[in-house]
């Protein structure tokens, strides 16, 4: 009778949601123990370093136990929930039963890649069970020519490396924690998130030489002090965690791995603006998104495309440049989650009211928090659009991997010199920023100077399309 209850729950394990991601937050459950669930449907959302993805069960059943509260950075591959599916045994169960055995290991390392699966169904069954392989097979022969080469246990060079996903590694490494000096309480001799901490806590609370250094202790013990206490009623600390965090990783990377420079001109738009307002009466653009940045949008793919060499990369490893005959357009989008930038895929070989429909479909989903790791990846060029917060312009920093970004300020009423007169009219101000071991001072100054053309004379979308 037990036997067959243990063998009835099945353990649903966070899934690689996106490439090479290591964990996931768990934002919200939506069934609770007790509640019924089908195939496909969906169970919780969580939050990669990349995105907020639904995650659907893929069996039937009923919940019998959430393992992690909302809030909670999961590793991938660790069970979140189990389920009481009624009949058949679970896979998982016999697979952990049967550990010790050798034929279930060695079939599990076939060569299966990355599966291309639905959301939810991870490729992380083998995440707990690959690792621990590796110890027999290369350190025990390891160790055995170590101990006949120096004639002794040879303990030191030929002991195994320590068991750890890559977040636990990555947490050792900050705390300033040696694994090898850990024993482990995981699955498989791995060693845990909660082991790290532990052997890390000996080190902070215990002074280092008492005796000789009586007076230094208490300074020693007081000084984490100052990063604990703060103003409770008048400040508050936000974890940095999931979109932000990556983000920020991201925006330090490309800060300072590409020299950029930015260049700057203020244009008068009042011509584009009066299209908008033609187009938005256009029986072809009836239901679409038609805006400002549409145009703007446009304007900057026909300038690419009269300036081909400014849509690229560069390619450290092979010491290349690598130039797209695609752009991938970026567009920059603020969310409750931080700055996420999707991409338009192919938006070169759009029409304008595909582009329009694009735009919509791309804003939409990231207002929602819906946008996929996919659509953030594989991005050429990229817009940030600042102006809509009333700024007129800024210095944007580069999406990782592309070569330039383009900022657009807000559009405001002003005295321009229009047909040697000063009239009021649109004006805004467009900032180009570009990875100069690329992309040359010319080069930057074409593109930025036949978008603002485009942007003063949209008839030009037709004469140098």
């Amino acid at each position: 009778m037990t036997t067959m209850t243990e063998a009835s729950v099945r353990e649903f394990k966070m899934p690689d949601v996106g490439e090479g991601l290591t964990e996931a937050e768990i934002l919200k459950w939506y069934v609770q123990p007790g509640d019924t669930v089908t195939d496909g449907q969906v169970v919780c959302e969580v939050e990669t370093a990349k995105a907020a993805v639904e995650l659907p069960i893929p069996y039937d059943g009923v919940v019998s136990a959430l393992h992690f509260p909302e809030g909670t950075t999961v590793d991938v591959g660790t069970s979140i929930i189990a389920v009481a599916v009624a009949g058949g045994a679970a896979p998982e169960a016999p697979a952990e039963q049967a550990a010790p055995a050798p034929a279930p290991a060695k079939e599990e390392p076939k060569p299966e890649g990355r599966q291309p699966v639905l959301v939810g169904y991870g490729v992380a069954t083998s995440s707990t069970k690959r690792r621990p392989r590796k110890g027999p097979e290369v350190s025990v022969p390891a160790q055995a020519i170590q101990t006949e080469l120096n004639g002794h246990g040879g303990a030191v060079a030929g002991k195994p490396r320590p068991l750890a996903k890559p977040p636990v590694r990555k947490l050792a490494k900050d705390l300033g924690v040696d694994l090898a000096t850990i024993t482990p309480s995981g699955p498989d001799g791995i060693i845990t998130r909660e082991d790290v901490h532990a052997a890390a806590t000996p080190r902070t609370a215990e002074p280092e030489a008492p005796v000789t250094a009586a007076p230094a202790a208490p300074a020693t013990a007081a000084a984490p002090a100052p990063v604990a206490s703060y103003d409770t009623a008048r400040e508050t600390r936000i974890p940095v965690k999931g979109v932000r965090k990556a983000t920020a990783q991201a925006m330090v990377g490309s800060a300072f791995t590409a020299p950029h420079v930015t260049e700057f001109v203020t244009v008068d738009v009042t011509r584009t603006l009066k299209l908008v307002e033609e187009l938005k009466q256009d029986k072809e653009m009836q239901g679409l998104r038609v805006n400002p940045l549409l145009l703007i949008a446009k304007a900057l793919l026909v300038a690419i495309k009269r300036n081909p060499d400014i849509n690229a990369s560069w390619d450290e490893a092979a010491q290349e440049i690598v130039v797209k005959h695609y752009v991938n357009l970026g567009i920059a989008a603020a969310t409750p989650r931080g700055l996420i930038v999707p991409n338009i895929k192919d938006a070169h070989a759009k029409t304008l009211p595909q582009l329009a429909e694009a735009l919509g479909e791309l804003v939409t989903t990231a207002r929602e928090g819906k946008t996929s790791p996919a659509a953030m990846q594989g991005g050429t060029v990229t817009i940030t659009n600042v102006g809509v917060f009333g700024v007129d312009t800024g210095t944007p920093i580069l999406n990782p991997g592309e070569s330039a970004i383009l900022a657009v300020g807000a559009i405001k009423l002003q005295p321009w010199v229009h047909k040697g007169k000063v009239k009021p009219r649109h004006v805004t101000t467009l900032a180009l920023s570009f990875d100069h071991r690329l992309v040359d001072g010319e080069l930057g100054s074409k593109v930025l100077a036949d978008v603002a053309a485009i942007l003063e004379q949209p008839k030009r979308l037709i004469t140098w399309a």
